[in-house]
């Protein structure tokens, strides 16, 4: 890969390099962390369709390719941001299902606590610092993280997800600035799911693509099929491996669908019946099983053997959320910077 001009500028060149092919491992992981966002969304959709369930919920199905190619490429120590739309950066990045599930249902057990619901869910053990309610909000705050890795001399990278709705914030760009300027360990991910909230992508912007908006930064770009996991960990591997060599930042652009639209239950009206109906009839999911088995030659019965798992591992987390209790009264001023006098 070219890094750029002899003052060392990457003028928004794509930030593919030649990488070596997934590894068995890789790939059956990817197929479990897609196989247990699948069916974590399954259950909180129907459980909330049934009344089991009270939670304000931005279902990520249709997405979770590209998280499972975060997960793999992704270090431990590494750091991720991520949107209310984030149940399958979370599960990716490796927070316990138990607490997590628990979290998004508002029980004590949760991650925070039951506080911090679906929009704000922390886990600073699996490296989920902030999700954030706010579009575009923590662009801004990934750039403190990766500063923090350069300060530390360590090679932590930070991936912030976002919608590309977001790309339209100022927020947005005064990140891409910052991180270019400065030269920051930050991967940029756009889950470009065609929407910001209700609105079409071609009704908010005017360049062909996301990716395109990178070169006015000088920062690193690319366009991935966001529905392809193993497209997803070619170009996440690189643009990680870039930071790491102290390369700066990337965008990557990855192009996918969101199945339910913005918010769960609402009227989809706006999205073009035949546009959504192909989109599901892609599905990822299935079509990333079939591959494995046809081109990688990956036997069914390891997959069942994965799904079954999975299954019981799902229905563990939501049984033992549900048994938890909710936050009562005397939590309401714990977690809190200062301390209040009634």
């Amino acid at each position: 890969m070219d890094d750029g001009d002899a003052d060392g500028v990457n003028p928004g060149k794509v930030a593919v390099k030649q990488m070596a092919e997934p590894s068995v491992d890789d790939l059956t992981t990817m197929y479990e962390i897609q196989a247990r966002i699948v069916a974590t969304d399954e259950q909180f959709r129907q459980r909330i369709g049934r009344g089991q369930a009270t939670l304000i919920y931005y279902s990520p199905r249709g997405q979770e390719s590209i998280s499972a190619a975060l997960g793999v490429c992704l270090r431990p120590q590494d750091y991720l941001v991520t949107t209310y739309r984030g149940l399958h950066d979370q599960i990716a990045k490796g927070i316990p299902l138990r607490e997590l599930v628990a979290e998004y249902l508002g029980r004590t057990t949760g991650t925070c606590g039951g506080k911090g619901g679906p929009m704000h869910v922390t886990h600073a053990a699996s490296g989920v610092m902030v999700t954030t309610g706010i579009v575009g909000g923590g662009l801004p705050i990934a750039n403190g993280l990766g500063l923090a890795a350069v300060l530390d001399d360590s090679e932590q990278v930070t991936a912030v997800c976002f919608g590309d709705g977001a790309t339209n914030t100022g927020a947005f760009h005064e990140a891409m600035n910052l991180a270019a300027v400065w030269d920051l360990p930050v991967l940029f991910v756009c889950q470009n799911n065609q929407y910001g909230e209700h609105t079409p992508i071609a009704r908010s912007m005017r360049v062909p693509t996301v990716a395109e908006r990178a070169a006015a930064y000088g920062i690193a770009s690319a366009r991935v099929d966001g529905n392809d996991a193993v497209a997803m960990w070619h170009a996440i591997g690189a643009a990680t491996d870039r930071a790491r060599e102290g390369g700066g930042p990337t965008l990557i652009d990855a192009l996918t669908y969101r199945f339910h639209g913005h918010i769960l239950g609402e009227d989809l009206a706006y999205q073009p019946a035949e546009e959504r109906a192909a989109a599901v009839s892609a599905d990822p999911f299935p079509a990333y099983r079939a591959r494995l088995i046809s081109q990688y030659g990956i036997t069914e019965t390891v997959l069942d053997d994965i799904d079954r798992r999975i299954a019981a591992e799902v229905d563990d987390a939501f049984r033992h959320a549900l048994a938890s209790p909710e936050p009562d009264g005397s939590s309401l001023y714990t977690d809190v910077v200062a301390e209040v006098t009634v």
